[in-house]
């Protein structure tokens, strides 16, 4: 007991350990897949990360870009040694001019998908320069006058502050061989899907070990998520596979999750399914009834069917015999006042209906006598008419002649529809009736509460399960410790 308790408790462990890593690789699958879109968030506010993750991702700065904001930077040098006035300062300016006109022309943003950001830059130095083009802004931005006369620094801390963020995010992304953006993130991600391949095929073997009639594929599909986490591709599907462990290692509850996808999922095809069935049953009914099966099965004598029986018992007359057996010792005792009283009002009204008997009806004690007298046959009647009939079952040879009634009436019933050829409209109206089964109920059944029967189902299981509970603990010998 202990020793199972410890080997619990270390598949525990074990368990949980994996959950873990394989959250930690998802972790890692969802920041590779949402670098680049937030790229610029990382560079302006953890640039450390960029420059250890953009290797990975092919990124680095983009020649044109990086060169304007290179000869900004000398500019600024030189500045600070020579001034705003100097020719050195004046040569780039009109570099830095002209390479603003190339900038826009050329659009070095549009390889990263970053058009916008170059539109944004356009759109704030119209602004603050208050000039319609945007060539003709950085043009009369990178100009020795209009420093002068704005501030030099004032301008280089705008351009600092609200230009060269924006111009300093663009990069180049180096594309492969195969058409396709540089990608080395499966560098990282192969240590993982090393680890969870080795344990998919100890699971593997555990399980083929445990059940020797799965063949090995069957074994694996036993674990089917986890082959999400061996796919490079599409692996934000890993998400599958790693609730699902957490949920195992017990480090989440996902029980009324589960309750709900389970619901949701029979809720969403419980109603194709319940039509299907039926319909397809009531499809199979209309084919055998337009192929003439069904009428063949009831009409045919017994020797002339191509019909499989399973217990060489002719259920119909079987079912008809037990039928008459049922009426005849449970039902006609129970009715017979009822038939008595309506024997006896018939026998009234016949006597009525004689001209003699109404006047004699006129003579005293007549008509309690009459009375009296109905009584009497309708009891005599129910009584030699019950007997009749029970002596028929119980006498053997009344009961040949009953089943070779039945089978002759059988017979000949099916003779003379043939011969009034009435097969096709018995046909034709069965297959309607069914129809009209399909449009009137089936849609009935598929209108039905899913939600409801669910919950209905659930609860007679869990009352199912408190049951065995309960008889499992009144057995003698079983007390708990």
């Amino acid at each position: 007991m202990i020793k199972l308790k410890a080997r619990k408790q270390g598949n525990l462990w074990f368990e949980r350990l994996m959950a873990i890593t394989a959250t930690v690789n998802l972790g890692l699958v969802f920041f590779d897949l949402s670098y680049v879109p937030w790229r610029d968030y990382y560079f302006r506010r953890v640039p450390q990360i960029t420059e250890i993750y953009d290797p990975i991702k092919g990124i680095e700065a983009h020649r044109d870009t990086k060169r304007y904001l290179d000869t900004v930077t000398a500019l600024e040098a030189q500045i600070s040694q020579t001034g705003l006035k100097s020719p050195q300062a004046k040569t780039q300016l009109a570099e830095i001019s002209r390479l603003s006109i190339e900038m826009i022309d050329s659009n070095p943003f549009a390889g990263a998908n970053k058009s916008g950001t170059l539109e944004k830059i356009k759109n704030k130095m119209r602004e603050h320069v208050g000039q319609e083009s945007a060539k003709l802004a950085f043009d009369t931005f990178w100009s020795s006058e209009y420093l002068s006369k704005q501030g030099w620094l004032k301008e280089i801390e705008f351009f600092n502050q609200q230009i060269r963020p924006g111009i300093a995010a663009n990069y180049y992304r180096k594309i492969g061989e195969n058409g396709e953006f540089v990608d080395d993130f499966w560098l990282i991600d192969l240590p993982f899907v090393l680890i969870f391949a080795i344990e998919l095929l100890g699971r593997t073997l555990h399980i083929k070990s445990k059940n020797r009639y799965l063949s090995w594929m069957e074994a694996i599909l036993w674990r089917w998520y986890d082959l999400f986490l061996l796919i490079p591709l599409w692996r934000w599907l890993r998400t599958i596979p790693v609730l699902i462990r957490l949920d195992q290692a017990n480090l989440i509850d996902l029980h009324l999750v589960r309750k709900q996808i389970h619901q949701a999922i029979v809720a969403n095809f419980a109603e194709e399914i319940t039509e299907i069935v039926v319909v397809r049953v009531i499809n199979q009914m209309q084919g055998s009834i337009q192929r003439g099966e069904l009428v063949k099965l009831l009409l045919q004598p017994e020797k002339e069917r191509t019909y499989i029986d399973i217990n060489n018992i002719n259920e119909i007359e079987a079912i008809t015999g037990l039928l008459v057996k049922t009426i005849v010792d449970q039902v006609l005792p129970k009715i017979q006042p009822e038939v008595n009283a309506i024997l006896r009002h018939n026998i009234n009204s016949a006597f009525g209906q004689v001209p003699v008997y109404r006047n004699l009806l006129m003579l005293p004690g007549v008509g309690e006598t009459q009375t009296q007298l109905s009584d009497q046959l309708a009891n005599q009647i129910t009584t030699n008419l019950y007997a009749v009939l029970v002596n028929a079952i119980k006498d053997p040879v009344a009961a040949k002649l009953s089943s070779q009634l039945l089978e002759k009436f059988t017979t000949v019933l099916g003779s003379e529809i043939q011969q009034k050829h009435v097969v096709s409209e018995l046909q034709s109206l069965l297959n309607d009736f069914l129809e009209e089964v399909k449009i009137n109920y089936v849609q009935r059944l598929s209108q039905e509460d899913i939600d409801q029967i669910i919950e209905q189902t659930r609860q007679m299981r869990s009352q199912a399960a408190v049951k065995t509970v309960l008889d499992k603990n009144s057995l003698p010998g079983i007390r708990e410790k």
